[in-house]
Formats: structure tokens, sequence, C-alpha cells
């Protein structure tokens, strides 16, 4: 249902922290114009932790009403409470979107049975299509192989976001999943070989600096042209890792800005970039062609 290169968007903020919704109809038509297939409104990367209900349901529905099915939206609403997590998705559901993603429950650490009925009680719920999120490094809650497994039959469940880095559980899920489900990469560095095993796209932080080249890397490599999906990675390599230097999405908010496209305001707890990697990011900008 969506593949290809797929941007985890940054939310952007005026200096009183505010969303500034003038500019993310900027960065919507920047994707747009520049090859993203589809675009996530306020998932982890968009600071979906430090928005409020309302806020997140504005940004949903802004998104969705100003992109106007020019390419999919996929709203982020997972939570760690399950009633939450439901409530955030048929809200999405009602404002249009064409999927949700749904991070697995941060920091209360559920059982592998507790992730199985959480993701099954919310699909009960919403009927729209749902992508599972797993990225361990963040939630210290790791989705095993069996867990998706079970959930693959899940008819609305339609995909997972595997952000562990890891290309043994990659290739785990495509063999156990890809029949019934879309496995999607969500660690940049690794995407380009995620996909080669067969994963269908990459939910990237790195696409908010550089769609097109990212959605031209994931059309070669998705189309098995692997020399060219190649030479366009390598000349991303930096970027993925410098995109990292410090807890996204500090690093990719300063290199959105640095673009003109937004604005310096991040939420606390998160602080603006520290200076001493301001040259690593702007040396991995230059080196992809980006500035």
């Amino acid at each position: 249902m969506f593949q290809g290169s797929m941007v985890a968007l940054v939310t952007p903020m005026r200096d009183d922290e505010s969303v500034d919704f003038t500019a993310l109809e900027r960065l919507i038509d920047f994707h747009i114009g520049n090859g993203t297939n589809a675009i996530i409104s306020v998932g982890t990367t968009g600071e979906s932790a430090t928005l409020d209900f309302d806020e997140h349901r504005q940004v949903v529905a802004h998104t969705v009403n100003y992109v106007s099915k020019r390419i999919p939206v996929i709203a982020g609403t997972g939570a760690n409470a399950t009633n939450e997590a439901i409530e955030l998705t048929r809200h999405a559901q009602e404002l249009g979107a064409d999927a949700c993603l749904l991070v697995t429950p941060y920091y209360n650490k559920p059982t592998q049975e507790g992730l199985y009925r959480h993701f099954k009680a919310i699909a009960e719920a919403a009927s729209i299509p749902q992508i599972l999120y797993n990225v361990p490094g963040r939630t210290a809650c790791d989705m095993l192989t069996d867990t998706v497994n079970r959930l693959a039959d899940v008819e609305n469940i339609i995909g997972i976001k595997d952000a562990t880095g890891d290309l043994g559980r990659a290739r785990e899920l495509i063999d156990t999943c890809s029949d019934r489900i879309a496995v999607y990469s969500g660690d940049d560095a690794t995407a380009l070989e995620h996909m080669l095993l067969g994963g269908k796209g990459d939910i990237s932080v790195t696409a908010n600096v550089a769609p097109a080249a990212m959605s031209r890397m994931c059309d070669a490599a998705l189309s098995g042209d692997e020399p060219t999906a190649r030479a366009l990675n390598g000349r991303l390599a930096d970027l993925h890792r410098a995109l990292f230097v410090e807890s996204n999405p500090i690093p990719v908010k300063w290199a959105v800005h640095q673009l003109g496209l937004i604005g310096s305001a991040i939420r606390l707890p998160l602080t603006p970039l520290s200076v001493s990697f301001e040259d690593t990011v702007r040396a991995a900008m230059r080196n992809a062609s980006i500035i």
C-alpha cells in the first residue's frame, strides 16, 4: 500500500514553541516537489512526545487537508497507554489520514503478550490501516518477530517499521511476515541493505533534508538497480550518521532550519543542537550536495 521514501516529518515551531503551520505547509510542498512518497505526521521525529492532544490532532488535520491526497499521509498515533492510542487512531481516521504509525509503548515495558493485546485492541477499535513501529533503542521495549507474526494476521495491520538497525532482524521479519504485511526500514544507515533484502521502503529522518536523493535511492533499491542505489546512498552516508550525533530530532531540525524551511525552535526537554556538532552536520550536508 505504501512504499519508497516516507519522511518522518519534523514539526516546525515558532520561537514561542507554538506550531508554525505556515512553515508546515512549506515543508509539505518541499516534499511533494522532491518526490517523497508519503508523509508521516506527528511521528516520534515530529516531537509527538511533547505535543499535547489538541496540537497533535491539529497538526494531523492541517497536514491531511493541505496535502489534499497528493501523496499519502500516515499519522503517528502511538502511545504508552492503549486507550490513548485508540483515541488518537480514531481521530486520525476521522480526519482522513491514509494510515497510522503506532510506536510500541515506552517506559512501562509490556510483555510480548501485552504488546500483542495492545496492538490488536487498537486495530479492532479503528479500521484505518495500521503500521507497527519497533524502536527499542528509544522505548526500552522490543517487539519480537513472533509477536509481529501474530499481529500480521490482523486484517488492518498492514506493515511494520523496523528501527532496530539489525539486518538479521530485518531478514527474519521479511522471511516470516512479508507475505502478509510490508516491512519498512526505520534506520537510514541500514535502509538500503534492508530494502535489498525485500523491505518496501524507508520511513526516514534523512529525507527531511535530502528528499530528492532519498526518493531516488529508494526507487533504485526497490527496482533492483543496486549500483545506482549504492552510489546514491554513498553520498548520503555521512548525513545518515550526522543526523544522530545528538538525540533525534535535534540535529535534523537544525539542518532543516539551515535550509531556510523552518525556524530553529525545538521543545524542552530537547534543546538546540550543540555548537560543537554544527560543523559535523554542516559538512555532511555539503557532502550530500544539499548546501
